[in-house]
């Protein structure tokens, strides 16, 4: 193969063929107008084989990422739309929440205890009291 074809196949440039070439590392001829021809070795071609089958591993491997992504970016677009719904429904319900009542502007007083002098009196033991005094004190 002509030094072009060969610095393709090899994945370099022709300058790299040709610095091979006069390093003795590639095998060639020359025809007779004077171009080199070039022959890849084994290990030249087992390179080539490694890088290929690299490449289409790490083809199918970006393959299945990018198809994962998809599934994610998805998954984060059905997850934001469930947000958005839950916010509009949290919100509706909180409209209908009646407002509470304000705080009283000012402090409320302690209730106060009867001292004993000023408490009805208690009825001695055995006497009865009506429910009506009891409910209105009197």
């Amino acid at each position: 193969m002509s030094v072009s074809e060969a610095a393709e196949f090899l994945g370099v440039t022709e300058d790299a063929v040709r610095k091979r070439i006069h390093r003795g590392k590639i095998r060639y001829d020359r025809d007779p107008d004077g171009r080199y021809l070039v022959y890849p070795t084994e290990d030249d071609i087992r390179q080539i084989a490694d890088r290929n089958y690299v490449q289409s591993e790490s083809s199918a491997l970006i393959f299945e990422l990018r198809a994962q992504i998809e599934r994610l970016e998805d998954q984060l677009q059905k997850a934001d739309e469930r947000d958005r719904e839950n916010r509009r429904l949290l919100a509706a319900a909180l409209e209908r929440i009646p407002p509470q009542l304000e705080a009283p502007s000012e402090p409320r007083e302690s209730p106060e205890t009867a001292t004993e002098e000023e408490a009805e009196p208690r009825p001695q033991s055995g006497e009865r009291v009506s429910w009506w005094r009891r409910m209105f004190g009197s």
